[in-house]
């Protein structure tokens, strides 16, 4: 991405920030307006919009300088001082913290002032998430204890939230830096292996991406190809489901193929299994169905004629950039302006698989009124692992722990949402309220003479599907009132 020119603005935030931070030192012993600046850079590489950049360069002036919310507001705008008051909130909530564990929204009073900054506008956290990845990269200055303290920090909550946002590149980087720190030793034993696995395999992806090359050449398909390896991170968490055997794991090298449009991708998947043989259950369309938070490709994994297993991924140019660049790249893709749609309360640029900032937001403007919410539900949505189950046909769906049938209904198709009258479980009859459990095969039960229902709404906990429910809800009402007429 081209480096967006430099505004007057963005210039006049720069040189308050460097009056502003004079005489102040990092623990590097490099000045603090290094740090600023750095995550002015970030930003900039995310395809931020202007006053987020600005915000990003100012962000720790009001909570370590004489420079005043007030101050900002007569310089740059209502919109920046929104912005640089939630980092200070979500750096308040941090204050005085002792370990990861009282970090995690389990005290209420911290959640909340996260919650506030947070919902109140999504840029916030972007912001945030690029302080944390500059501090996390210069983590070698702070002495042992408090470098363990930020990286599993790090690894148990910017990480997740990283990729809650879709923020695929930033969530690897961030979480193989901090996982350096927290288990030195586990780290280094799998950095060799995976070099070691590298190294053997070289020869082998030479050939493979020769002859893919050759073959969708002949087919006059116009395509990017490059190898992708798993992170460090990563192939820890998936060897502690596999027992440790770093042979059942499949993706440890992948090749990523981009090319120009759908139908493409699902044209390369052919030519793919043309020349390798596919393995059983290993297809994955997340094209057809996004993951949760708006992920797009096609995965497969193959045998080649030597019996070397290798994953590719297929997708389009932006679904690269949003599988990278997650939420900012929307941000950047999109033409309608950032803050008016902010302050207008208006969110429809977002996928709706983000659906769940909407919640916070609508949480947040509750908890400003002083209503009571449902903090426990939100912490779930926000924080939680992620479970997978399955169609009757074998398609996987990802979903938040404490999922219901009706949230995997709607996470299918609203048309299957709105006319459900039962669900089977595993082969069996089940109820609505049942929570779904890892690796559960789901058949959904429809009727076209079903209509959804205003007690389905107990019945639901994501906030994608509550969505989908309350927009037909409201359908149906006005048809009714239609009717009266």
């Amino acid at each position: 991405m081209e480096k967006p020119k430099e505004s007057e603005r963005v210039l006049r935030a720069v040189e308050l920030a460097k009056k502003a931070h004079e005489g102040q030192f990092r623990k590097t012993g490099e000045p603090y307006i290094v740090h600023p600046m750095a995550v002015k850079k970030i930003l900039e590489e995310w395809g931020m919009d202007e006053d987020t950049i600005i915000a990003g360069v100012l962000h720790d002036t009001v909570e370590d300088t004489s420079v005043t919310l007030d101050d900002i507001r007569k310089e740059f705008g209502e919109s920046v001082a929104f912005l640089v008051d939630g980092v200070t909130k979500l750096s308040t909530a941090r204050a005085g913290m002792r370990d990861i564990d009282t970090y995690l929204p389990e005290t209420k009073d911290n959640f909340l002032r996260l919650l506030i900054a947070l919902g109140a506008d999504i840029r916030v956290l972007i912001i945030k998430l690029a302080d944390r990845l500059h501090n996390i990269r210069t983590l070698s200055a702070l002495p042992p204890d408090k470098q363990k303290k930020i990286a599993k920090e790090t690894l148990e909550v910017f990480a997740p939230l990283a990729d809650r946002l879709n923020m695929g590149q930033l969530r690897v980087e961030m979480s193989d830096l901090a996982f350096k720190y927290v288990d030195p030793k586990r780290y280094d034993y799998l950095k060799n292996l995976i070099e070691e696995h590298n190294r053997q395999a070289a020869k082998s992806l030479k050939k493979i991406e020769g002859e893919i090359s050759e073959a969708l050449k002949k087919e006059k398909i116009k395509f990017e190809l490059s190898g992708r390896v798993k992170s460090i991170y990563s192939l820890h968490k998936k060897m502690a489901k596999h027992n440790q055997n770093i042979n059942e794991i499949y993706d440890l090298t992948a090749l990523r193929i981009i090319v120009e449009d759908v139908t493409t991708c699902y044209l390369v998947l052919g030519v793919i299994h043309s020349l390798y043989t596919p393995m059983e259950g290993r297809v994955k369309d997340y094209i057809a169905m996004p993951k949760q938070n708006g992920y797009q490709s096609i995965h497969t994994t193959v045998i080649t004629e030597d019996k070397r297993v290798v994953e590719f991924q297929i997708r389009t140019r932006e679904m690269h950039e949003y599988a990278e660049r997650g939420l900012a790249a929307s941000f950047y893709y999109n033409e309608q302006k950032v803050t008016e749609n902010y302050k207008a309360g208006k969110i429809e640029h977002l996928p709706t698989n983000l659906l769940w900032i909407t919640e916070l937001q609508q949480t947040a403007a509750k908890l400003r009124e002083g209503k009571k919410v449902d903090l426990e539900k939100l912490k779930l949505n926000l924080f939680a692992d992620k479970i997978f189950v399955y169609t009757p046909k074998g398609d996987i769906v990802d979903l938040p722990k404490g999922s219901l049938p009706l949230d995997f209904a709607y996470r299918l198709h609203s048309e299957i949402g709105d006319h459900v009258v039962g669900v089977k479980i595993n082969g069996k009859m089940s109820n609505l309220n049942k929570k779904l459990e890892q690796g559960d095969i789901v058949e959904i039960l429809t009727s076209k003479n079903q209509t959804p229902k205003e007690s389905w709404l107990s019945k639901i906990f994501t906030s994608h599907a509550r969505a989908k429910l309350l927009h037909r809800l409201n359908e149906k009402e006005h048809q009714e009132q239609g009717k009266k007429k």
